[in-house]
């Protein structure tokens, strides 16, 4: 099958989301009008949100997504970590669309061949995009659904070392400069510490996306005061929205499972952000 056919279909709805198509929209919708709008005042840059399933983070995911309703893209870039196969590259993928029960979404393959261009770690590849990988893949129905036409430029990341940080933030704000773009870093944070423990945890990562610091966030991680299975996919979506022009980064919501099911024996924590540069109102 030629790259001109090759679709990623949607490994994971059913699990991670509704397979049926009404079912999912419905499900979407209802989030997305649960969410509170901050009805931000200037111009988004990049979303963090989670990728658990849509009854433990869906409500989280949602307040971000909410930010973004209606607005007017070119292209969105989702970036997320692997966790079904290890390889040092950040891969795009390399087919015509992925396939959400919403419908295709088309890749934009000429801004993946830019951005591989750019260095050798940046490869186009299914590597990273197959078997039932989901953190990518839970973003796309609320893009379907806040969104009109765009097209993706999907990303996941085999190592998530500093270099590949540098190289992506760089690369993106290279080909992004000049589009209507948004993008997505997909994690989750601390992962099966009891709710106490994983509340202190997290409030590292929520403080230092607060205060934009993402060399502070990187030393953090680094020293284990704080815990991110996507945390390169959020320090370059930090960078990169740096380079662009943003200034401003507002946490959203906090959550973890414990709120959801009352188990607070071994949590995962959730979070949403918005990153954007802050329209100044004069006086």
């Amino acid at each position: 099958m030629s790259r001109d056919q090759k679709i990623r279909p949607p490994m994971v709805a059913g699990m991670f989301y509704p397979q049926k198509k009404l079912t999912l929209e419905r499900e979407v919708a209802m989030l997305l009008e649960n969410a509170m709008d901050k009805h931000i005042t200037g111009k988004v840059f990049s979303l963090i949100v989670p990728h658990a399933g849509y009854l433990y983070s869906g409500g989280v995911a949602a307040r971000a997504y909410r930010q973004i309703m209606d607005t007017n893209l070119d292209v969105v870039v989702v970036i997320s970590p692997s966790h079904r196969e290890y390889f040092k590259e950040i891969s795009i993928y390399d087919g015509y669309a992925y396939s959400t029960p919403l419908g295709n979404i088309p890749v934009d393959r000429v801004l993946a061949l830019e951005l591989a261009q750019i260095h050798p770690q940046i490869i186009v590849s299914e590597v990273g995009h197959r078997y039932d990988e989901h953190a990518l893949e839970v973003q796309l129905p609320f893009l379907q659904k806040v969104l009109d036409k765009f097209t993706l430029l999907p990303i996941v990341m085999g190592d998530q070392s500093k270099e590949n940080i540098n190289v992506l933030a760089e690369g993106l704000f290279e080909i992004l400069q000049n589009k209507k773009a948004l993008i997505v870093a997909s994690t989750d944070l601390s992962h099966f510490y009891n709710y106490d423990r994983a509340a202190l945890l997290d409030e590292v990562v929520i403080e230092n996306v607060k205060k934009f610091d993402e060399e502070k966030l990187y030393s953090d991680l680094n020293a284990d005061r704080c815990e991110m299975c996507g945390s390169g996919p959020v320090i370059t979506a930090m960078k990169a929205s740096k380079l662009l022009g943003a200034d401003k980064s507002d946490v959203l919501l906090y959550r973890n499972s414990g709120d959801v099911t009352g188990d607070k024996s071994e949590v995962v924590g959730y979070m949403s952000a918005v990153i954007y540069k802050e329209l100044k109102v004069k006086n």
